[in-house]
């Protein structure tokens, strides 16, 4: 079934609102003979009359009216489709699909929501709680546009990944136990411990820098969800290794924290699909590639 031109329907509205064919030729800048035909093929594909001519003015006939108000209606919402994508080609507005950790979710990207809502209201993001595995393949088959992962990663072909930040990862310890000033391997593998779970680049961090030691403890519990992890040991149910990023709160004085001997670090970097970067995309990147030394 041959689709109904909006350049035909827009000569239609022309005649309609000026009476004339002639009129509405020189508005459209188009030749006589040209809206003619407009009309003549609107009539073959709709099969009626659209306009009679009556004392010498064009009118629209009683179906033409009905598609005359119908094609107002799709051409101003043709024309608002239009004015949307350039904003959005702009940057001034659209959605941009994140995703992260819970981790990074909770106390790095507040931040950034919050300078993106001053600066760019009109941008909509939409979070999505990952693996960074999860990330990188949702990034590769197009159904996100920035993600958050841990590092190091290896190469994926069409992704860009940049190293971001380095927070040390620290131990988290029930208040009530006699600490040293510095948690070692050995020290800590004789308690009780609650870990990331074992999907998690965390878990595999810290499994590494218990093994430099010759330690592989096994854990009380293990969990995805840092604070969930940080209530355990303010209950006393065990110790915790899990990153600082320097903005995020204390933990309440029923837990201690304490740096680690040898020293650890969580790295993350910022991954994206690689060329060209929509505008909405890159104020996003902005903004969050300022808080890499926060």
């Amino acid at each position: 079934m041959r689709e109904i031109s909006l350049d035909r329907l827009r000569t239609l509205i022309a005649i309609t609102e000026r009476g004339s064919f002639a009129d509405a030729a020189r508005a459209l800048n188009l030749a006589p003979p040209t809206v003619s035909l407009h009309i003549a093929e609107l009539e073959e594909r709709i099969g009626a009359p659209l306009l009679s001519r009556k004392r010498g003015q064009v009118r629209p006939s009683a179906i033409g009216e009905v598609l005359v108000e119908r094609a107002r209606r799709l051409l101003a919402d043709a024309e608002q489709a239009l004015d949307d994508i350039q904003r959005q080609v702009q940057g001034l507005e659209g959605r941009v699909r994140l995703g992260a950790s819970t981790g990074v979710i909770a106390y790095l990207l507040p931040q950034a929501l919050e300078v993106l809502r001053r600066h760019h209201p009109a941008i909509d993001i939409q979070l999505a709680v990952l693996t960074s595995h999860e990330t990188l393949v949702r990034l590769a088959d197009g159904t996100l546009d920035v993600g958050l992962v841990a590092l190091p990663q290896s190469p994926v072909a069409g992704l860009a990944i940049k190293p971001w930040r380095r927070d040390p990862v620290m131990a988290f310890v029930p208040a009530h136990w006699r600490c040293p000033a510095r948690v070692t391997p050995d020290w800590l593998a004789a308690r009780p411990l609650i870990l990331n779970d074992a999907t998690t680049r965390l878990s595999r961090l810290t499994a590494e820098w218990f093994a430099a030691a010759g330690h592989h403890p096994a854990p009380r519990i293990q969990l995805n969800y840092n604070d969930a992890i940080k209530s355990l040991v303010a209950a006393g149910y065990g110790a915790a290794l899990l990153p600082h990023e320097a903005t995020t709160p204390l933990p309440d004085r029923r837990v201690v924290m304490r740096a680690l001997r040898p020293a650890l670090w969580r790295r993350l970097g910022i991954a994206h699909r690689a060329g060209h970067v929509e505008r909405t995309t890159q104020h996003v990147l902005d903004v969050l590639w300022d808080l890499r030394l926060a």
